[in-house]
């Protein structure tokens, strides 16, 4: 088994590649530039086919949404929870598109893992080693977020705890962490992406949304992302930011989001890649 904290002498990023029967596989590392997109939480089948059809033309290559949210404030919406499962499998199954979702017990990876193809640990769960070993013996690709509060090499160190157990198919997500700068939701921390790349094989890529908190703020560190080297994006979207339940500030629209990719395509090239080319979807 390659050990992914040994940097080869050849591609510096192990690819890992995701997607199960039927939606079509993705790969995230590499040449292709994999940008994955959709709502902080589900909060219905026809929005989030909505937001999914609308990425999916934009160039997105999977999805994200969010069935259970972990919420400062308990009286926030905390997602649909198992109620949402049926709106998840449909959407992603008709669009053959990857999903990516976050799960905050270990107790949530067996009924998830028929139609989550990337297990997403938040921030607040960078720190949970009990749940990131049982994801290491789960199977299933696993997009680590990095602590609000830790360093890189913490961060690292908990991959640790998920490729000791077999699985090495770990992607990095830096999303932000927490400073005295008022201005933004959290610090984008973008000098963390090439130190990350130089100690590690695994796949870096950025989450722009919850760095910034404000939707104005979203492309430009999604831009800045892309030119220090990051294998893709996590980008929040809904079809009306105004009305969500979660994270609303910092979600874009469907045309901001496709003007994002319009914008961060040349600067991909720029760096000898390709934005990743979403697979075809069968008519209705």
């Amino acid at each position: 088994m390659p050990n992914p904290r040994e940097v080869p002498d050849g591609p510096r990023t192990r690819p890992v590649t995701v997607g199960l029967a039927p939606v079509a596989p993705v790969t995230i590392g590499g040449d292709a530039f994999a940008i994955i997109a959709g709502p902080c939480a589900i909060e219905s089948a026809d929005g989030f086919r909505t937001v999914a059809e609308g990425v999916r033309a934009a160039g997105a290559v999977a999805l994200r949404g969010g069935i259970f949210k972990l919420r400062t404030d308990r009286l926030s919406f905390q997602g649909l929870r198992e109620a949402g499962y049926e709106a998840a499998r449909a959407v992603r199954d008709a669009m053959r598109m990857p999903l990516v979702s976050e799960l905050t017990d270990p107790r949530q990876i067996e009924p998830m893992r028929d139609f989550v193809d990337v297990f997403q640990v938040g921030t607040r769960n960078m720190f949970n080693y009990d749940l990131l070993a049982e994801l290491g013996r789960a199977d299933r690709p696993v997009l680590l977020k990095r602590g609000f509060g830790a360093t890189v090499d913490e961060w690292l160190k908990a991959a640790d705890y998920v490729t000791a157990e077999g699985n090495c198919d770990v992607v990095l997500c830096e999303r932000g962490i927490r400073t005295f700068e008022p201005g933004t939701r959290a610090t984008l921390d973008l000098t963390a992406v090439p130190i990350a790349k130089r100690s590690t094989a695994l796949p870096v890529i950025v989450d722009p949304s919850h760095a910034a908190g404000h939707r104005t703020l979203v492309t430009p560190l999604a831009l800045a992302a892309a030119a220090v080297g990051a294998d893709g994006l996590l980008v929040e979207v809904h079809e009306r930011p105004d009305e969500a339940q979660s994270d609303g500030a910092q979600s874009l629209d469907l045309a901001a989001f496709r003007d994002l990719v319009e914008q961060v395509t040349p600067i991909v090239e720029a760096t000898g890649r390709t934005v990743g080319t979403p697979s075809s979807v069968p008519s209705r």
